[in-house]
C-alpha cells in the first residue's frame, strides 16, 4: 500500500495548554466534534472520536507541548491493522499557539480527504469551540 503524508500549520487565539487539553480532555474533545469522546492521558492508553470513527492509543504526551499517537479511521480501504502517525506541535507565539500538525503513514488514496477532514472537523471546529469558551 502506498502512503503519504499531511502537514498543517494552525494558529490560534489561547495558550499552547488550552489547545493541548482541547484535544486531550475528552468532554472538551467532545464539545467541540459534538461527538462522543474517551481519550486516556497516559503513553500507551487508547482513544476513540467521532462515536468510534477514530481510534488509536497515545504515543508520547508532553503537556501543553506535543502528542504523538497512533490513528485508525474507519475508512473503506483503510486496513483493520493500519494506523497512521498523528504528531501535535504546540508553541506560544506572541500570547497565541502555533499548532504544527503532521499525520504520517496515511493511505494514499485519503490524503486529500483527511486534509479538509482536519480543518473542518478540528481547526475550525476548534477555534468556533473557543470563540463561546
Amino acid at each position: 500500500m502506498q502512503t503519504k503524508s499531511i502537514k498543517q500549520t494552525v494558529k490560534f487565539d489561547s495558550s499552547p495548554l488550552n489547545i493541548y487539553n482541547l484535544l486531550m480532555d475528552e468532554k472538551k474533545h467532545a464539545a467541540f466534534t459534538d461527538s462522543q469522546v474517551s481519550m486516556s492521558k497516559e503513553p500507551n492508553g487508547e482513544f476513540s472520536v467521532f462515536d468510534g470513527y477514530c481510534h488509536g492509543y497515545n504515543i508520547e504526551l508532553i503537556e501543553g507541548k506535543k502528542i504523538v499517537q497512533a490513528w485508525h479511521f474507519a475508512e473503506e480501504g483503510w486496513p483493520d491493522d493500519h494506523f497512521s502517525i498523528c504528531t501535535f506541535l504546540f508553541e506560544e507565539v506572541d500570547n497565541e499557539t502555533i499548532l504544527t500538525f503532521e499525520q504520517t503513514n496515511i493511505p494514499k488514496h485519503k490524503v486529500e480527504e483527511l486534509k479538509k477532514g482536519w480543518k473542518q472537523f478540528y481547526w475550525e471546529a476548534m477555534k468556533t469551540y473557543l470563540k463561546g469558551y
